[in-house]
């Protein structure tokens, strides 16, 4: 019979022609970016590295192909674990992280499945560049000579910032430059690094009445990525001092919930003057604690306000100074019980006769007020020689009581309740029942050899070369066998011209081609391992100074302006070889507007446009001269408005009542609306993908646009199921700015699994007894009810999330928690006129498996009514420990929104859970039911050679 089943398939397929070939496909990914990228490079291995720099929007857009239609998911590794995308990123082709942080950095993966063949996956790796404000701080020592005569004080200025990729620092005194041998009494450090960063020491040997000045630092990632350098400037006086200060508190507190608690904190010493700060063990202070100076107050204090508090005096000079006091709220939580032998996970069960130990354990603030006692059948229970109440057990957790229960008898069953309390009271006491029932390393050849002698010859070094010339660094070697050279960076842990750490030479010469600016500093020759003799390595230095135009920033700056505002544009000089500069010059569409002699005091020239009109628009050159040749600032200064920036879709889908076509909520927010003049209107253009006529109209704006106000516009009468190409673009009265595009893709499905804490827009009912939780089998505690609710979500993945109702005290038989989903639009113009109401499958999976579920409920609530008719679905009791799947077909007449109840069963093993909700268009389509899963293995065989001469058949006719 399936023999002939099969050649049945294949006559059809013949007199079909080959219509189907290529219509089913798995299948595959690729990775583009799109944005303003530092650098990008090529494919290496199996991924890209994207640099960003931190605050700019990244956007990667996941390109697939394959039928049926893949399923897309972003997911992250490599980066904090407290990322999460934004809602609509994970499962779009597109993944758009607006002002991206440096812990976003890491690896993205895109996978795409449509259940034929493997999943594809590609990923690229984003590097995030960033440099942060430097920090000095100062640290002084005072040492006493022999003679007694004088003290020596030495002060350290240290300079520290967070930077990717590494950061180079320089010294200034007021506007001198600091260098290694330029001051006698100045040392710098080679930068070393600590867990705040690379740090950078400046010296100050025995202090002389100079020295008490202004100090600055500067710190430069080389402008990669178009990050300026950034500055730092401290004052040292003979005053300076480190803070000192003192709490006026006791330590610990000790309070009740509720009560208002305040925390002070005074300076007692400190040059400059100290500022005080207050932290907390949990990382940020509560959200309704008030700071007024030093004086901390917390209202009405919770038991999650509960923690090490300190204050903390800081003004850069030592350590910080810092006190701490901890605030203890007294509280009683988390109460359970366990029984040995444990009837629930253990073969046996409890048997007359055997010793019962029944434990119970509480979590008290603070664990010294902790009383314990014992109820049998509601009445007080006392130790005896069956009865063994230990209130203490050295051998167990803290906060743990004992009943022992020797030789257990039938009189003996009952319901034992232990009651914690704290001493004083004010905290109100956990009971907890318990029932007891019947049914828990070459020789060495002195003679030949010569040791080996290094130096460098006279007249090379310094040596001084032009930026792009080829130069050679020279050191002479001798000895018998002549070694090798290694060559490596002496100044700083730095790479080499050819990218490694040390370059190889046989003569002792180092060629160099195109000598850049970034080479300047000490070479170090180094004689390698040399065989016969157990010696130090010898070494030299080389000095190479290579001269070079001058470095200026910005290097590229647009300037958004409106017109009749001033524009204030300038160049900055970061450093120079030879670093005299001769003159400068400012030019408009290369037309001169002004030149001069650079001012030696200043290493910065302006120009100032002081009524913007539109002839002062246009690309504004700033050139700075020096021997060597010129660097140049470029402005481009404009009036064009910023373009504006699509907001994720909503989850609130539009579908039309209409056979052929739907709407699109476009949604968007204006970057930097009040940069240029004010936005008038919008000019919206949209086209359907592979035509090329556009249908074009304007949004007008009434009033100004406030940064980050949303804004919104219906597309409506588009065709299904098309995509359309959408553009939008400000106006002013400068004209049109920059334009935003976005494809609109109809999609009829409505997909949600709770992934993330948005829940899509679902929400809890507020009239019901209790909530819906999310959580995931990988964080959910599940000791005190071990054999309900899901062990995976319903993917398999212990990591993944779902919803369920928990059913544990306090809640009773019969209580009821609703979880609603936004309101799905149908959009009839009168919906009491509709004889053929549309169609939507709503299916989910659920998960109701312990020996007390109760009920299961889905509803369809419509606009209008005051409450819902009857479930569309309903079950109950034990469904198994497994994730089922319902589907249900529902027709509205007008906007509507799906309810999912679930009520609570006679016991606490009662969880129920559900998963990837679905809404799709048209009435459900109910999987085959003729053939079993046990016939189909059956024959196996048979449907196995049906498809290979199918592809057989298919190839042919290619």
């Amino acid at each position: 019979m399936d023999l002939i089943i099969c050649v049945w398939g294949l006559l059809t397929l013949v007199a079909e022609g080959v219509r189907c070939q290529g219509v089913y496909a798995p299948p595959t990914v690729r990775i583009i970016h799109s944005g303003h990228a530092c650098n990008v490079e090529e494919e290496r291995y199996t991924e890209r590295v994207y640099t960003i720099r931190e605050g700019e929007t990244l956007e990667l857009t996941c390109l697939v192909t394959g039928h049926p239609r893949p399923q897309i998911r972003w997911t992250k590794t490599a980066g904090s674990m407290s990322d999460r995308f934004q809602d609509s990123s994970v499962f779009n082709e597109t993944l758009h992280i607006a002002k991206i942080l440096r812990t976003q950095g890491g690896r993205y993966y895109c996978k795409a499945e449509n259940g034929l063949g493997s999943p594809a996956i590609k990923s690229i790796r984003v590097d995030v560049y960033y440099l942060d404000e430097p920090v000095v701080t100062v640290h002084q020592s005072i040492g006493e000579a022999k003679e007694q005569f004088y003290y020596e004080r030495t002060v350290f200025l240290r300079c520290v910032a967070n930077s990717n990729p590494p950061v180079r620092y320089s010294w200034h005194r007021g506007r001198e430059v600091l260098t290694q041998g330029s001051d006698k009494g100045v040392e710098i450090y080679e930068p070393f690094f600590t867990q705040q960063g690379e740090t950078k020491i400046l010296k100050l040997k025995n202090l002389r009445p100079q020295d008490y000045a202004n100090y600055s630092c500067i710190a430069s990632v080389r402008n990669v990525c178009g990050i300026p350098d950034r500055s730092v400037i401290f004052t040292l006086t003979n005053r300076t001092a480190s803070p000192s200060i003192k709490l006026l508190v006791e330590d610990p507190i000790v309070v009740n919930p509720s009560q208002t608690v305040s925390l002070v904190c005074i300076t007692t010493g400190g040059e400059p003057p100290p500022v005080l700060t207050w932290g907390s063990s949990n990382d940020s202070l509560p959200q309704r604690s008030v700071v007024n100076g030093g004086t901390l107050t917390l209202p009405a204090i919770t038991s999650e306000e509960a923690g090490a508090y300190s204050c903390v005096a800081s003004n850069n000079v030592g350590n910080p100074a810092k006190k701490s006091t901890t605030i203890v709220v007294r509280a009683l939580k988390k109460g359970r019980f366990w029984i040995t032998p444990d009837p629930y996970h253990n073969d046996d069960n409890i048997q007359i006769g055997r010793e019962v130990k029944i434990s119970c354990q509480v979590e008290a603030t603070p664990p010294e007020e902790l009383t314990f006692s014992w109820l049998k059948n509601g009445r007080a229970l006392r130790s005896s020689e069956r009865m063994v109440i230990t209130q203490t057990d050295p051998d167990i957790s803290p906060g743990t009581t004992n009943l022992d229960i020797i030789d257990l008898k039938f009189t003996d069953f009952g319901t034992y309740t232990c009651v914690a309390a704290l001493k004083g009271g004010g905290i109100p006491e956990i009971s907890i029942d318990v029932n007891i029932s019947s049914t828990t390393v070459p020789p060495l050849f002195f003679s030949f050899l010569v040791p080996p002698n290094l130096t460098v010859p006279r007249g090379k070094s310094p040596l001084v070369a032009r930026e792009g010339d080829t130069v050679e660094l020279e050191c002479l070697v001798s000895g018998k066998p002549k070694p090798i050279i290694l060559w490596s960076r002496a100044d700083k842990e730095a790479p080499m011209p050819d990218g490694s750490m040390q370059m190889e030479s046989y003569d002792g010469v180092l060629r160099i081609v195109n000598v850049s600016r970034e080479m300047t500093g000490s070479y170090r020759c180094q004689t390698s391992q040399y065989n016969g003799f157990n010696v130090k390595p010898r070494e030299a230095v080389v000095e190479l100074i290579v001269q070079y135009p001058p470095t200026v920033e910005p290097v590229f700056m647009e300037m958004r302006q409106g017109l009749g505002r001033p524009v204030v544009m300038t160049c900055r000089v970061l450093r120079a070889h030879p670093s005299r500069v001769l003159r400068f010059e400012w030019l408009l569409s290369n037309r001169l507007l002004h030149a001069g002699a650079f001012d030696a005091q200043r290493d910065e020239t302006e120009y100032t446009v002081r009524n913007l009109n539109r002839d002062g628009l246009g690309e504004y050159t700033c050139n700075v001269i020096n021997e060597a040749g010129a660097g140049k600032c470029t402005f481009l200064v404009t009036g064009k408005a910023y373009p504006p920036e699509f907001y994720y879709d909503t989850y609130n889908p539009v579908w039309q009542n209409k056979p052929r076509t739907y709407s699109f909520k476009l949604q968007w927010t204006q970057m930097n609306p009040n940069a240029v003049d004010r936005i008038v209107a919008y000019r919206l253009g949209f086209r359907q993908m592979g035509l090329e006529r556009w249908w074009v109209q304007e949004i007008p704006v009434d009033g100004p646009i406030n940064k980050g106000e949303l804004m919104s516009h219906n597309l409506t009468d588009l065709i299904k199921p098309e995509s359309y190409e959408v553009r939008l673009t400000p106006i002013t009265r400068f004209g049109e700015g920059n334009s935003t595009i976005r494809i609109v893709r109809y999609s009829g499905e409505f997909h949600c699994s709770f992934e993330d804490e948005p829940i899509c827009m679902f929400t809890q009912d507020k009239n019901d007894d209790f909530d819906w939780t999310r959580h995931s089998a990988a964080t959910r505690d599940t000791k005190y009810t071990p054999n309900t609710g899901p062990s995976v979500d319903r993917t398999g993945s212990k990591q993944g999330f779902y919803m369920y109702i928990e059913t544990s005290r306090p809640r009773k038989e019969g209580d009821q928690a609703r979880l609603v989903s936004p309101f799905f639009n149908v959009a009839p113009k009168n919906p009491y006129s509709i004889s053929n109401p549309p169609a939507y499958c709503f299916g989910f999976f659920y998960h109701m498996y312990g020996k007390h579920i109760g009920t299961l409920n889905a509803f369809l609530k419509q606009k209008g009514q005051t409450s819902s008719e009857g479930p569309v679905w309903s079950l109950n009791g034990n469904q198994g420990d497994h994730w089922k799947q319902a589907k249900v077909s529902i027709h509205p007449t007008s906007s509507f929104q799906v309810v999912l109840e679930g009520i609570r069963g006679p016991g606490i093993e009662g969880d129920i859970a559900i998963d990837d909700v679905t809404l799709e268009e048209g009435e459900c389509r109910d999987p085959p039911t003729n053939l079993s899963s046990k016939v189909l293995f059956r024959s196996s065989h048979i449907w196995l050679l049906c498809v290979t001469l199918v592809m057989t058949l298919l190839e042919g006719q290619r």
